[in-house]
């Protein structure tokens, strides 16, 4: 496959941020009572990402090792700044309803994860990819659990009334808090059936990794890290 589709293929499919590495949780639950607040999330979210992936690639041997994060951050803060600006000109609706979540933007995992693994350490062109892949990836969750608890919470669709009130009762819980977790409850269990047959075609999807399973190889941080766990002398 050729890299660079292999990338984005990586990000919507195999290591998918939502339903497979469960990473920006926040927006994912908080922002989702729509389809369209799922999408402009998510659509905000890759340009950063591919932005934050160029620049970060870009630049990754002449920053210094030492300050890395602290310049990400600032690199990712500029670009969250200017995307939010473009919302509050051309989307000021939206804006208003994804409201603090722009701004987190900045600190949401996927944005950080992707530029300490991937942009730090490859060319431009593929971190663009990868940038572009995992932003699709992440809109395409939230989209799907957005769709969902729109049509089930209010019967409607992008703002459009798709099931008649005459004959179809909104369940409520769906556009609350707890609808949230019941929804990306089912679409994980159904990423979950899609790994163990994609497993057993000898295509497994990537598995959880990081601090949360205790696997400090792959972090970039293990050498810093004060709660590094010492396989070598623990066996």
């Amino acid at each position: 496959m050729n890299k660079y589709l292999e990338r984005l293929y990586n990000g919507i499919i195999k290591e998918n941020p939502t339903f497979v590495l469960m990473l920006g949780m926040c927006p994912t639950l908080a922002v989702t009572t729509g389809a369209m607040n799922g999408l402009g999330m998510g659509l905000s979210t890759t340009v950063v990402l591919i932005l934050s992936n160029l620049l970060i690639s870009a630049f990754r041997k002449v920053i210094p090792n030492g300050v890395r994060m602290p310049a990400y951050i600032v690199i990712v803060a500029s670009l969250v700044t200017v995307v939010e600006f473009v919302m509050k000109a051309y989307t000021p609706s939206l804006a208003a309803q994804l409201g603090v979540y722009i701004p987190l933007i900045v600190v949401n995992c996927i944005i950080l994860g992707r530029a300490e693994s991937y942009a730090s350490k490859n060319p431009v062109l593929p971190s663009v990819f990868d940038g572009l892949g995992m932003g699709l990836g992440f809109t395409f969750g939230l989209t799907c659990i957005g769709i969902i608890r729109e049509i089930l919470g209010a019967g409607q669709l992008f703002g459009y009334q798709v099931l008649s009130l005459d004959w179809f009762t909104p369940i409520t819980i769906f556009v609350m808090a707890p609808g949230a977790f019941l929804v990306l409850a089912v679409l994980v269990a159904i990423m979950n059936i899609v790994r163990e047959k994609m497993e057993a075609k000898g295509k497994p999807l990537a598995s959880p990794s990081g601090c949360l399973t205790g696997d400090c190889a792959s972090c970039g941080q293990s050498s810093l890290c004060t709660g590094r766990k010492d396989t070598a002398k623990t066996e």
